[in-house]
């Protein structure tokens, strides 16, 4: 008596959850034979073919061409017994594909066997996909190896031993294999069999790597690869040769990960691992604030730095949205918003990139700011910043445009969560009173931690900080 099984669109890897059927090749009545592919099915990836692990008479399909199934939706139905016992075991050709006509004599051969073909009809073809599997046990996949590679005849494995120049000599893909598999081949994947069948590569003459010699994609990888070096002979001295290959990859240069550069890499590998960030940007027109700055230096008294009068904007910034001041704590589950600012701003040194911290910014004007940045500058030059000046950051400032250029996204000074980049400013064409303009112009960018605001909060940050830039009088409204 016949079973009707019911086979779902399997996992097909990659963190891929839906496909769509590009075309049916099978019918309704039609006698399919064990991992014959059944549905040609297209995912975000590739175009695959789908075989199906159940020999029989498929009884129903699921879904039209166009449609879009998920991942365990069923696929089609197939009726496994003795009118398909024939087809269920017919052998498949390397690229995992049968011929109508083969199936159609297997069918009507009928015969003694057909008992034995409907037991491993119901057993199912024992191969995987990603995500599905058959009952086939692994004592029957390992017994059928040992059949077909060990009585080969007494001729098949001397040859082997007596020509080792013909074997380097020969291709991967042969196209009259001495011990190929005699029944289901073992693949893990239907993108496996597509890549095996547009690279060429006969599975059937492959071993696989994979649990219970499953071939992989490495497997057919390096296949296609090995026909590449097919002229050296396949012997222990090519491997005693290995070594020596190796040997140029370590007459480079070797810098050690220690000090201030092994201290940078190990925050900033952390940073990327631990946060999310994001990043937004916009340009803005810093003509009134070199203007302002020019006045106030002209006045008398100590000169007012750029980076001060950025840092005076920022720390402004800050106060309008705190979020941005802030720090995750993942243990607790919660964002921590820091009252006092401690600025930090990076500066390159001849050891490496530091980031010295101002502290209580929110507390300083513009004149103290640029004297501390002065002090922390020089002392981080010299080599003399002590840890109490490299950390405590509530918030960093990065200007770049010393280094010429315009834009960047910089990775956020862990445990920060945020950082306004400063490019360089330049002479440009501009919109200024509805007419073309030179103006001097800048790029700001800030990077931030996603976790502690959303795009609104950072772009309504970076779009005061530009408002400022653009007319520094809007800052004494917040003096």
């Amino acid at each position: 008596m016949a079973q009707v099984l019911e086979f779902k669109l399997p996992d097909l890897g990659e963190g891929l959850t839906e496909a769509e059927i590009v075309r049916w090749l099978v019918e309704v009545g039609d006698v399919v034979a064990i991992d014959q592919p059944v549905v040609e099915v297209e995912t975000a990836k590739a175009m695959v073919e789908v075989p199906c692990p159940y020999g029989g008479v498929v009884t129903a399909r699921f879904g039209e061409e166009g449609t879009e199934l998920p991942v365990g939706s069923p696929l089609l139905t197939v009726a496994v017994g003795a009118t398909s016992s024939a087809t269920a075991t017919a052998p498949l050709d390397g690229s995992g594909t049968g011929g109508a006509g083969s199936l159609n004599g297997s069918a009507s051969s009928g015969g003694s066997g057909s008992s034995h073909a409907e037991g491993s009809a119901a057993e199912g073809s024992g191969n995987v996909l990603v995500g599905y599997g058959t009952a086939a046990p692994a004592a029957r996949r390992r017994r059928v190896r040992r059949d077909t590679t060990g009585p080969a005849g007494p001729a098949a494995p001397a040859p082997a031993p007596a020509a080792p120049e013909a074997v380097a000599a020969a291709p991967v893909v042969a196209p009259e294999p001495p011990a190929p598999y005699d029944g289901p081949v073992p693949v893990i994947s239907p993108l496996v069999r597509r890549l095996a069948r547009e690279k060429g590569v006969d599975l059937r003459l492959l071993r696989g790597s994979g649990p219970d010699g499953l071939i992989l994609r490495v497997d057919v990888e390096r296949a296609v690869a090995a026909p590449v070096a097919q002229d050296a002979p396949v012997t222990a001295p090519a491997t005693a040769t290995a070594p020596a290959d190796a040997v140029p990859a370590r007459t480079g240069e070797r810098v050690p990960l220690r000090g201030v550069r092994g201290a940078v890499a190990d925050k900033l590998s952390r940073s990327r691992t631990e946060i999310p960030d994001a990043t937004c940007w916009v340009d803005a027109d810093a003509t009134e604030l070199m203007a302002a700055r020019t006045a106030m230096n002209a006045a008398g008294g100590p000169k007012i730095s750029l980076l001060a009068l950025l840092a005076r904007i920022c720390v402004a910034a800050l106060a309008r949205y705190p979020e941005l001041n802030s720090r995750v704590d993942m243990a607790a589950r919660e964002i921590v918003r820091l009252p006092e600012v401690h600025l930090g701003f990076a500066a390159q040194t001849d050891r490496g990139l530091v980031v010295p911290v101002v502290r209580d910014a929110h507390h300083r004007t513009a004149e103290s700011l640029s004297a501390e940045f002065t002090r922390l500058t020089e002392a981080g030059r010299a080599g003399t910043l002590t840890p109490a000046d490299l950390t405590g950051g509530t918030f960093t400032l990065n200007n770049y445009g010393v280094f010429g250029v315009d834009g960047s996204t910089p990775i956020i000074n862990h445990p920060e969560a945020a950082m306004l980049g400063v490019g360089r400013i330049v002479p440009k064409p501009w919109v200024h009173e509805d007419r073309l303009a030179v103006r001097q112009v800048v790029q700001l960018s800030l990077t931030f931690d996603h976790r502690v605001c959303d795009g609104g909060t950072a772009g309504g940050f970076l779009r005061y900080v530009a408002d400022c830039v653009e007319q520094p009088a809007v800052l004494l409204r917040t003096l």
